[in-house]
């Protein structure tokens, strides 16, 4: 039987601390013991991109991390996005620019998302393209959820300037 370890990280801006087990996942810590449902399980070998999860500022498929990889991190998901019950620009805009369908894709490329206007705050549609083609959505063709990256980009462009 392997020997738990406790790691601590900040998750959505608190401080966490966590029993894992040397080979656990991240995605499983993080629905299964933390509570944070939103990122989802889709593949186990990270082309789909639903678990996608903001770690020290870069995005990662949780479903190829270890927990213990994490010990000392800061990390977000799509729960940290929304602040005192007021959604961020990029879940906003995926509502207002019908950016789901079934939503099963939804947390992990909202947070992609969030990434990629983190890194560069005025996309082309070629680059948000690019910048969500680890992302993969069965339902909607794309085309909303790069209106409502643009869409995003504008409101958090107002809100800076």
């Amino acid at each position: 039987m392997s020997q738990l370890k406790k790691i601590a990280f900040k998750l959505n801006g608190k401080e966490v601390q966590v029993e894992v087990a040397p080979r656990e996942l991240l995605i499983h810590t993080l629905r299964e013991k933390l509570m944070q449902t939103g990122s989802h399980i889709g593949c186990e070998t990270s082309h789909c991109g639903a678990c996608t999860v903001d770690l020290d500022g870069h995005s990662v498929k949780s479903c190829t991390v270890l927990s213990v990889q994490c010990d000392g991190a800061e990390m977000l998901t799509v729960e940290g996005l929304e602040q005192s019950g007021v959604l961020h620009a990029v879940q906003q805009a995926f509502h207002e620019a019908h950016g789901l369908q079934c939503g099963f894709c939804t947390p992990g490329m909202v947070t992609r998302a969030y990434r990629l206007l983190k890194e560069n705050p005025n996309p082309t549609e070629q680059e948000i393209r690019h910048g969500i083609a680890g992302n993969l959505c069965r339902c909607t063709g794309y085309q909303n959820i790069v209106k409502a990256v643009q869409l995003a980009a504008q409101r958090l462009a107002t809100e800076t300037a």
